[in-house]
């Protein structure tokens, strides 16, 4: 009997001592997201909301070769109110699809303001990425390869197309627009205008 109340104590000691130990690892898994109800306020943060286009980084300082065989950097950021920045690829069908608007919404555009397109496949693909821009009618300046802060922010994106809003600083304001957008020269506008609200900027409309 004596050794029976031994041997359940010690397997006792065993069982604790595995549940102190459970869940101590270095990682810890992250808690499922409940769903809100209907009714439920949503949540307010004092840190930014995760997905806006600030937390992808920033166009501080930048190198990237051209479609056309030029340089782009942050100075030519700073050299317009407003960058609109898209980054599609040669494998993406809503990518080349949108592109005719992109190419209307930049032409319609004021001096302050411009329309970047980063090709993400475009390195070594730079006859069919022509095509493409060509056929969509897109006049603009188109990246190929970056460095630095540019890089980053690339290696950050989740989907394409995706598009920022670049102020004169290279600063990433408002939200990141992913996919293509049903109206997207109201879209785009109104993300244009968010940035030059910010940077104490007149509002613009599009030329036409």
């Amino acid at each position: 009997m004596k050794n029976k109340t031994m041997l359940a104590l010690l397997l006792c000691a065993v069982l604790s001592i595995g549940l102190l130990t459970t869940g101590c690892s270095g990682k810890t898994e992250a808690p499922s997201a409940q769903k809100p109800e209907a009714d439920a306020p949503p949540v307010q943060d004092s840190e930014e909301k995760a997905g806006t286009a600030s937390a992808l980084g920033s166009l501080h300082s930048f190198s990237a070769d051209t479609l056309d065989g030029g340089v782009f950097t942050q100075d030519d950021i700073a050299a317009k109110d407003v960058t609109v920045m898209n980054f599609w690829a040669l494998s993406c069908g809503p990518c080349i699809v949108e592109m005719p608007d992109l190419a209307a919404f930049a032409g319609a555009l004021p001096d302050n303001a411009q329309v970047v397109t980063v090709c993400l496949d475009g390195n070594g693909n730079e006859d069919t990425a022509r095509e493409v821009l060509q056929e969509a009618g897109f006049e603009g300046v188109t990246l190929i390869t970056g460095s630095e802060d540019l890089l980053e922010l690339s290696q950050n994106l989740m989907y394409t197309p995706t598009t920022i809003f670049v102020d004169s600083d290279g600063n990433l304001v408002g939200d990141a627009i992913i996919g293509g957008q049903e109206n997207l020269s109201a879209t785009f506008l109104d993300a244009v205008n968010v940035v030059l609200q910010a940077g104490g900027k007149a509002e613009i409309s599009l030329e036409g």
